[in-house]
């Protein structure tokens, strides 16, 4: 066995699984997923860190613990569609894909999208990107299933909602700069509601929906 595939298996045991990820199918994906390909080169021996990693342009890769934790809540069905907003190194992407049927992802920074295109290639993962403002979606494409927002919203942004299926969930980050809460979003009875699971650190979105630059 590789040590790569070595450090994924331990992740799997000790970030996620000890702290109580549970859902079958998020773990095989964590698994399979060669977190290492999304790392710059120089980080490529830190893959596999209980925590962020940066990836240029102000953004980072987030915690493994992070990216399976908001696949769990998320609660993606096979057969379900997944827009992501926040593409950034590709690796939630790619997670995604092994967990839904179709996944697309939205970043706003041209040098990202480029880069994630060609390691999502690289590890075969069948993700659509587009490079555009997160908060608006993707609504050529909707409705979607699920709604993963992998930066620090003030708020939810009403495209995104409006881009849910009737069924749909919407994970983001929402609070402070510093500071922000993971909250899944349904709608049931024609009104919002939210489900909070514990205190997180995003990357901030900036733009229309995001805070100020």
């Amino acid at each position: 066995m590789s040590f790569f595939a070595q450090a994924r298996q331990k992740m799997v045991a000790e970030q996620l699984v000890r702290r109580g990820i549970q859902d079958a199918g998020v773990l095989a994906a964590m698994a399979q997923v060669p977190r290492e390909m999304f790392v710059p080169d120089e980080l490529v021996d830190r893959a596999y860190d209980d925590g962020p990693l940066p990836i240029g342009a102000g953004q980072t890769i987030s915690q493994p613990y992070m990216v399976a934790l908001m696949c769990e809540v998320a609660r993606i069905g096979p057969s379900e569609r997944v827009l992501e907003v926040g593409t950034g190194s590709g690796y939630h992407a790619a997670v995604l894909s092994r967990l839904a049927a179709a996944v697309f992802s939205l970043e706003r920074l041209p040098e990202l999208v480029e880069q994630a295109r060609q390691r999502l290639a690289a590890c075969a993962a069948n993700v659509a990107l587009r490079l555009g403002e997160g908060g608006e979606g993707w609504p050529e494409q909707a409705p979607f299933d699920v709604i993963m927002v992998t930066a620090a919203m003030p708020g939810l942004p009403r495209p995104l909602l409006s881009q849910l299926a009737p069924l749909g969930r919407l994970v983001a980050p929402v609070g402070e700069k510093e500071l922000q809460s993971l909250v899944r979003v349904t709608r049931r009875g024609g009104h919002w509601h939210e489900e909070y699971f514990g205190e997180c650190r995003f990357v901030q979105m900036i733009g229309a929906f995001g805070f100020t630059e």
